[in-house]
């Protein structure tokens, strides 16, 4: 399941990040926790519109990403901070990306209440017209004389404070599992809308090129004038001539594929000839659509994966290529890209032997890989030993008689997704106010 925390505070020190990190470290097995900071959102501000803002956005984006919220709430003269108050200002005022999510509210103080009231006015906002947010009922977490609370590895000494901390959070898992589903489709069918024939345009669309030209790459260089040769290209942390962005991206151990938000193949890094790939393509399928990459067969698959990455239910998605044999272990990866401002871009495909690696590692570590018993896939191919190899797709290498595999908690996608259609893949003093923030 993929949370995004957010403490109220803008301190340097803050205890209520601090527990928001033990949060997300002592408890991954359970939920992916993105600890998403405030510092560089603006004072709300009515004549001064910042909506549109990267800090707004930012956070908007991450917040309608992810399955629910954590917010962590110092007390300050038995209210929350005011930077905290100024950040659901924005995300209430022309976007609303808290309505209908699942909140759970903790925090930490110096003193013994623990952020109480803070807490009571944290919910009586977020369950206000307007923010809409669904707050988990009861179930307080009040971490009280903050200061001792933690060892100096910044985890929480007390056994029984962190038992009812999984409580809480285990409780909360349901909870957003409960609330999502109430406030979800009778079938999550948005994956059939991926138009892999990329009829659409986008802010780098090329128009006026055909995309199934052989030729697609030379054509769109002539018509955008392209930088070529020894011409250099200002990049984010770098400058590089086009040849020495072909030098580097060619010599990495790896084969990399860039297809665009429009779902259009636009570019792979052309380090072997087609035959000698692991996911063979050829010179002449750049610029094409994404449809005419796959067999038919495999296109529900395909919509499906590039939905979850669009609509971030996951930021990467693996899947293995069995039959290999044991000598060979081919890995696919589907990251999604985003803009600064969070915005979906396109889709890198990583794929790579990971054997290699694994001997590597092994043989200097003096570690030998040992069957698990209890493991119900073929740990030397990755298959069922049931199931019969699947056939990969020339272009992709993915199988077309597999239905994608549910992410795990690394790809930042629920571990324990609802289940959904057959035909869809499974897809973390007395105010209590402090002269210092915390």
């Amino acid at each position: 399941m993929k949370l995004v925390g957010i403490a109220g505070s803008v301190a340097d020190k803050s205890y209520n990040r601090l527990l928001l990190k033990f949060i997300a470290n002592h408890f991954s097995d359970t939920v992916d926790v993105e600890i998403l900071d405030i510092q560089d959102v603006p004072m709300f501000n009515q004549s001064d519109d910042q909506t549109d803002s990267e800090s707004v956005q930012y956070l908007s984006n991450k917040i309608k990403q992810a399955d629910g919220v954590i917010i962590a709430t110092p007390e300050h003269n038995h209210t929350i901070t005011a930077s905290l108050k100024s950040v659901i200002e924005w995300l209430s005022y022309k976007i609303h990306p808290l309505s209908g999510k699942p909140v759970m509210i903790v925090g930490a103080s110096y003193y013994d209440q623990g952020s109480s009231r803070a807490q009571l006015n944290l919910r009586q906002i977020l369950e206000s017209p307007g923010v809409d947010a669904i707050v988990m009922p009861g179930n307080e977490f009040l971490l009280g004389e903050v200061k001792d609370a933690f060892d100096d590895q910044h985890n929480l000494k007390d056994a029984r404070t962190v038992g009812f901390l999984k409580e809480t959070l285990d409780k909360f898992v349901k909870f957003v599992k409960v609330i999502n589903t109430m406030n979800g489709p009778a079938a999550d069918d948005g994956w059939k809308s991926e138009d892999l024939e990329s009829h659409g345009k986008v802010e780098t669309t090329i128009e006026g090129v055909d995309m199934h030209a052989a030729d697609w790459v030379e054509k769109a260089s002539a018509k955008t004038h392209a930088a070529s040769g020894d011409d250099y290209v200002e990049l984010d942390r770098g400058v590089l001539t086009v040849n020495q962005l072909n030098y580097f991206l060619n010599s990495m151990p790896m084969e990399l594929t860039y297809a665009d938000a429009n779902n259009q193949f636009i570019y792979y890094n052309h380090n072997a000839d087609a035959k000698d790939m692991l996911a063979s393509r050829t010179p002449a399928q750049a610029g094409n659509p994404m449809a005419d990459c796959h067999p038919k067969r495999a296109i529900p698959h395909v919509q499906q994966v590039i939905h979850m990455l669009r609509t971030g239910k996951t930021d990467l998605f693996k899947l293995p290529v069995p039959g290999n044999g044991p000598d060979k272990y081919v890995m696919h990866y589907y990251q999604a890209m985003h803009d600064a401002k969070g915005e979906y871009k396109g889709i890198n495909e990583l794929v790579l032997d990971i054997m290699p690696i694994v001997k590597y590692y092994l043989s200097h570590t003096g570690q030998v890989l040992a069957k698990n018993p209890n493991a119900k896939t073929d740990a030397v191919s990755g298959a069922s030993a049931k199931a019969a190899t699947p056939k990969p797709d020339s272009v992709s290498g993915a199988s077309a008689d597999v239905a994608p595999e549910a992410p795990d908690e690394v790809s930042g996608a629920s571990a324990d997704p609802e289940p959904v259609t057959p035909a869809q893949p499974e897809v973390d003093s007395v105010s209590g106010a402090s002269g210092n923030d915390n």
